[in-house]
């Protein structure tokens, strides 16, 4: 017979329980702009819907976040039951909004909420990997953030595979895998080991954010990442239809593209132990914003090397995202780190929402070549922001 595990150590399925249930839990985040050309089509949606929609989401997802680290719901209740209402809430969302889908205020009020219910999948679904591997946590997080970043992608191969069906059916698949991922975190992830040491939000955290020179480099950083970040997803369709034809090809190159993104936060988790996370954040956001400023160029290119550029750029834009995370908590100070983390990243997704909106409005009065090098804004501010972490972190 073999001996139990370790109550040190976690069951082997958990970290892979945890990445698929993060996966599907995400699912329902673009599900709207998957659909975006059928929604217009049929009700009439303007071009900057789809930036209005997005931002929208974004910032139920900021207000549920906070609600919940005010609350330290994930702190006072088992965070596995948290993961599983929310995965089910998200779902019922996601259902309520393909039925409002003729009414534009119905359907951004249900975007609004489905964020606020993936503020109990995507950070709590961290909370669990953070307990059960305080070590390490690193490496788990990029298979983490990469699932969530394949998960954001899903609804696009849904839509590929599914185009002879109603578009409601991407809302109905994705409402169902959503439900499920939180099922199987409720039945094969166990309660993780409690930690002492927790602290409820602070918001006088927010002054660490500019006064300690790590915490602010890592923060500013992640800062710069989140101007590009979302906007790139947002944008990635419009750019693809401008040389591809077809809902099927536009929808299946989106998740291609945005989905490579999963493989830039893996094999990140895996050099960050060797090379440190300042130098592969740093390495990532660079050459995603050198895809910024090749915009113009690319956008006429070959088809290949047009596709290709897509792809790095999909792989480097979100590949910083875990590093950025592992960052501010190795540099903030002990007894605020949940604090500076969830403030940071209420600022990222609120910097987020405002570059969506900003950009997708631009569209109507100028080109993709001209918008898309602007982006690249937001790497340079991180680049410069990180500098100081480059010249202090040594590879292990």
């Amino acid at each position: 017979m073999n001996p139990p595990p370790s109550p040190d150590l976690p069951p082997r399925r958990v970290l892979p329980t945890l990445v698929l249930a993060q996966l599907a839990g995400t699912s329902p985040w673009f599900a709207v702009n998957a659909v975006m050309p059928e929604l217009q089509q049929a009700h009439g949606y303007s071009e900057a819907a789809v930036g209005t929609l997005s931002s929208a989401l974004q910032l139920g997802f900021i207000a549920g976040t906070l609600l919940f680290a005010l609350l330290a719901l994930a702190d006072r209740f088992s965070a596995r039951r948290l993961f599983f209402l929310s995965t089910l809430a998200a779902a019922a969302c996601t259902l309520a909004a393909a039925a409002s889908a003729h009414s534009y205020a119905g359907l951004l009020a249900w975007r609004v909420a489905t964020g606020f219910c993936l503020a109990g999948i995507y950070p709590v679904g961290m909370k669990i990997a953070s307990l059960w591997f305080p070590r390490g946590l690193g490496t788990a997080l990029g298979w983490l953030v990469g699932a969530l970043v394949l998960g954001s992608a899903s609804p696009y191969l849904l839509r590929a595979l599914g185009a002879a069906l109603p578009w409601q059916s991407v809302f109905i698949t994705v409402a169902a895998v959503a439900a499920l991922g939180g099922l199987a975190v409720l039945w094969l992830v166990p309660e993780p080991p409690p930690r002492t040491g927790i602290a409820p939000l602070r918001l006088a955290a927010l002054a660490s954010l500019w006064r300690d020179g790590r915490t602010r480099a890592s923060v500013f950083g992640y800062f710069g990442h989140m101007w590009e970040l979302y906007t790139v997803w947002v944008l990635m369709p419009l750019v693809l239809a401008t040389r591809l034809t077809g809902a099927v090809a536009v929808s299946g190159w989106a998740f291609v593209a945005l989905g490579a993104g999963a493989l830039g936060c893996v094999l990140g988790g895996l050099l960050a132990p060797r090379l440190g996370s300042a130098r592969v954040a740093f390495t990532q956001l660079s050459l995603s914003g050198l895809c910024c400023l090749a915009a113009p160029w690319m956008l006429v290119a070959p088809l290949p090397l047009f596709l290709a550029w897509l792809v790095l750029w999909g792989v480097t834009v979100a590949g910083d995202s875990p590093q950025f995370s592992a960052l501010t908590a190795a540099n903030a100070p002990r007894e605020a780190v949940g604090s500076v983390l969830t403030l940071s990243n209420s600022i990222g997704f609120a910097i987020s929402a405002v570059s969506i909106d900003l950009f997708v409005r631009l569209l109507a009065t100028h080109s993709l070549a001209q918008l898309l090098p602007w982006l690249a804004l937001g790497p340079l501010l991180g680049l410069l922001a990180l500098r100081p972490l480059l010249a202090l972190q040594k590879p292990v």
